[in-house]
C-alpha cells in the first residue's frame, strides 16, 4: 500500500464529549458499515459500555474516503482508561481533540491533550455538539484556539448528531495528519523489507488464541509467516492477517504504516503482552520501544462467595488479563473469607468495571473489599516494605517512617462553587498550587493531595457541590511522608484481620467510633457479654459492648419461691464467665456480617 494515501488518526476528549457518536458519522460518511447495520456506538461491543455509554477498550477501524485510507482509533475518556488512549496514541500520527461545545475545555482534555502533544501528534481542535441549545460554539472555538496556539479558523465545528461538519473534518484528517514514515522507527534500514510491528492490544478466541493488534512499522506481515515476539522470545506462524472493518477482516497482507491484526495461535496466558515487538523469527531488526507498565493506582481483594469458585475466579481473571493489560492480581488467604485475590486498579470506575465483568461474563457471586492504596513502611529495624493491605502493616510500636502516594489534581469548576470546593479542599488534605480564570468565568485550579483523599470519594463529592458541573483529572506524584495509623478492629478481645484500616491521623477517632457502631449494629448476640472495640496507637479508642444472648433457663419452673429462679440465672450467668476466662467461648461472626463491614458503603 503507498503509505502517501494512508493516514492514520485516533479521537481523543473528555469524558462524555462525543468520541463515540463521531466516530459513527465517519463510519456513516465513509461507508465503512453498510446502513442495515448501522447503529448508535457501533465501536463499543461491550453490553457495560452501551449501558453507561461510556467507551471502556480502544477499537480500531479502517475506513475509505476518496482515494485515502483512514485508519481511526477510538478511545476512552474516563481518566481510569488513560493507558488503554497511550497505547493507542503510539500507533497513530494524529488525533481530533474534542471539546463539548455546551461544556467547554475540561481537566481530562488537558491531559489527553499533553498525551498527544508528548507522543508527537498532530493535533485538529474539533467542537463537538454545536447543534445542542446550549452550544457557544464562538466562545469555545476560542477557547480551544487559544490552548493550542491555533488560528480560530482552524477549529473544526462539527455535530455528531446530525452530521454537520464532518466531511471539513474527513478533509481536515487528510489535509493535516501527515502519512506514516519509516523514518521515525529504530535501527530500520532505509530499504529493509523486514517485518516489525508494535502490539498494542489483542483479543483471545477459545478456537484461534490471542490475536495481536498491531501497528506495522516496516517490511510486510503475510498468513504462513515464522514470527517471533521479541521480549517474550515466543515463536509462532501467523495463521491469519486482517484489518478491522470494525470486526475482524482477514486481508492478504499488512505492510508498513498499516494497523492490523494477526492470529497467533497461542493459547497459554503470560506470553503476550502490550508493548512486544513482533518480528521475522530469523530477523535482525531490534526491538521498538515498547509501553511503560500502567502503576496500580488503588487495590481491593476479590473473594469468591463460595470457595468451589476459586479455580474460575482465577481462569477468569486471567482471561480478563488478556484484553485488560493494566489489571494485575496475586493470589492471597483471608483466615476468615478463604483464598481470593488481591487486584490491582487505575481507580475506581476500573475496579467497579472489572468487578461488574467477572459477574456478568462469568457468573460469578463475589466479595469485594474497602479499595486501599499501598503504603512504603520503615519499621525500627531500617527494614522498607511496601504494603498492599492494612491486615499486614506492622504494629504501631515498631514503624519510624510511613510513606504515601500523592496525586497532582486538576480541577475546572464554575465560580458559584468555589466557596464550596475550598472546604472540601481543606477537608481532605488538598493544598493549592495554582489557579486560572477562563473566558467564561470557570476557574481551573491544581492542587495537590494525597491519593488516599483523592480516593476517599473525593469526585463524588465534588460533582455534588457542582451539581456535575465541576470536572476532575489526575497524576500521580512520588511518595511523601503520611501522618496515617492503622486501625484495627477487636471482637472479644481478638483482633479480626478482615476488618483492619488504615486512616488519617486527625480521622482516627470518628472512623474508629463509626465502624464499632457499625459492628454493634449488625453482630448478632452470643452466648456471653462480648466487648467489641478499635485499637489505634496502641491503646483502645473506642468500644461498645454487645450484651449477651439470654437462654430462658427457668422456662420450666412454675410457682413457688423466686429464689430458684435467681439460683438458675446466677448459674448461667457463671457459665458465661468461665466461658469467657477460659477462651472456650469463640465469636462466631457470620458471612454476611463480614460483607457488610468489608464492602464498601457504596
Amino acid at each position: 500500500m503507498n503509505q502517501n494515501f494512508l493516514r492514520n488518526f485516533s479521537i481523543i476528549a473528555h469524558v462524555d464529549h462525543g468520541k463515540s457518536t463521531l466516530a459513527d458519522r465517519l463510519l456513516e460518511r465513509t461507508g465503512a458499515i453498510p446502513e442495515r447495520l448501522m447503529r448508535d456506538q457501533v465501536l463499543d461491543r461491550m453490553d457495560l459500555e452501551r449501558e453507561r455509554g461510556i467507551t471502556i477498550k480502544m477499537q480500531p477501524v479502517r475506513m475509505r474516503y476518496k482515494e485515502y485510507t483512514l485508519n481511526l482509533i477510538d478511545t476512552p475518556g474516563h481518566i481510569d482508561f488513560s493507558y488503554e488512549v497511550s497505547r493507542a496514541l503510539k500507533a497513530v500520527e494524529g488525533v481530533l481533540l474534542l471539546v463539548d461545545s455546551t461544556q467547554g475545555v475540561q481537566a481530562q482534555t488537558l491531559t489527553t491533550l499533553a498525551m498527544a502533544q508528548a507522543q508527537g501528534c498532530v493535533v485538529i481542535p474539533v467542537v463537538s455538539k454545536i447543534d445542542a441549545p446550549a452550544a457557544r460554539v464562538d466562545e469555545v472555538s476560542s477557547e480551544l484556539a487559544k490552548l493550542l496556539h491555533v488560528a480560530k479558523e482552524d477549529v473544526i465545528a462539527v455535530s455528531g448528531k446530525t452530521g454537520a461538519g464532518v466531511d471539513e473534518l474527513l478533509e481536515a484528517i487528510v489535509e493535516r495528519v501527515p502519512p506514516p514514515s519509516q523514518k521515525a522507527t529504530e535501527g530500520a534500514a532505509p530499504d529493509s523489507d523486514e517485518p516489525r510491528g508494535l502490539v498494542f492490544d489483542f483479543s483471545y478466541s477459545k478456537h484461534r488464541g490471542v490475536a495481536v493488534y498491531l501497528r506495522v512499522f516496516d517490511g510486510t506481515f503475510k498468513k504462513g509467516q515464522p514470527l517471533v515476539f521479541r521480549a517474550a522470545g515466543k515463536e509462532f506462524i501467523a495463521l491469519e492477517t486482517g484489518i478491522f472493518t470494525p470486526g475482524e477482516t482477514p486481508a492478504d497482507s499488512l505492510s508498513a504504516g498499516e494497523i492490523g491484526y494477526i492470529v497467533t495461535g497461542i493459547k497459554e496466558p503470560g506470553v503476550v503482552a502490550v508493548g512486544d515487538t513482533i518480528g521475522a523469527a530469523k530477523g535482525t531488526l531490534p526491538a521498538l520501544e515498547g509501553y511503560g507498565r500502567p502503576r496500580p493506582v488503588v487495590w481491593a481483594s476479590v473473594y469468591p462467595e463460595s470457595q468451589d469458585d476459586l479455580p474460575l475466579l482465577r481462569q477468569s481473571l486471567e482471561r480478563l488479563r488478556l484484553s485488560d493489560s493494566s489489571l494485575s492480581f496475586e493470589e492471597e488467604s483471608s483466615g476468615v473469607l478463604g483464598r481470593g485475590f488481591r487486584c490491582g486498579f487505575l481507580g475506581l470506575l476500573h475496579l467497579e468495571i472489572v468487578t461488574e465483568r467477572l459477574r456478568r461474563e462469568f457468573g460469578l457471586q463475589l466479595i469485594v473489599t474497602i479499595p486501599t492504596i499501598s503504603y512504603a513502611v520503615t519499621t525500627t529495624k531500617g527494614v522498607r516494605e511496601v504494603v498492599y493491605t492494612p491486615a499486614k502493616f506492622p504494629e504501631h510500636g515498631d514503624i519510624a517512617l510511613i510513606e504515601e502516594p500523592w496525586a497532582k489534581v486538576i480541577i475546572i469548576i464554575p465560580p458559584d462553587s468555589l466557596s464550596s470546593l475550598i472546604q472540601l479542599l481543606y477537608e481532605h488534605e488538598a493544598q493549592t498550587v495554582g489557579t486560572e480564570t477562563y473566558q467564561d468565568g470557570r476557574v481551573e485550579m491544581a492542587v495537590e493531595m494525597p491519593l488516599r483523599e483523592l480516593m476517599r470519594g473525593f469526585f463524588d463529592m465534588l460533582k455534588n457541590i457542582s451539581s456535575g458541573y465541576a470536572s476532575l483529572s489526575y497524576e500521580l506524584l512520588p511518595e511523601r511522608v503520611a501522618d496515617v495509623v492503622k486501625l484495627d478492629i477487636l471482637v472479644a478481645e481478638e483482633s479480626v484481620p478482615a476488618f483492619s484500616r488504615v486512616v488519617a491521623r486527625r480521622r482516627v477517632q470518628e472512623e474508629a467510633e463509626k465502624m464499632v457502631e457499625k459492628l454493634h449494629a449488625t453482630l448478632p448476640k452470643q452466648l456471653f457479654v462480648t466487648k467489641i472495640q478499635a485499637r489505634a496507637l496502641g491503646r483502645i479508642i473506642a468500644s461498645k459492648t454487645l450484651s449477651a444472648m439470654r437462654k430462658d433457663v427457668t422456662g420450666y419452673l412454675y410457682g413457688g419461691d423466686v429464689s430458684r429462679k435467681n439460683k438458675l440465672l446466677d448459674k448461667q450467668k457463671r457459665g458465661k464467665k468461665k466461658m469467657l476466662e477460659r477462651g472456650t467461648g469463640k465469636v462466631n461472626i457470620p458471612e454476611e456480617v463480614f460483607m457488610k463491614m468489608v464492602q464498601s458503603d457504596s
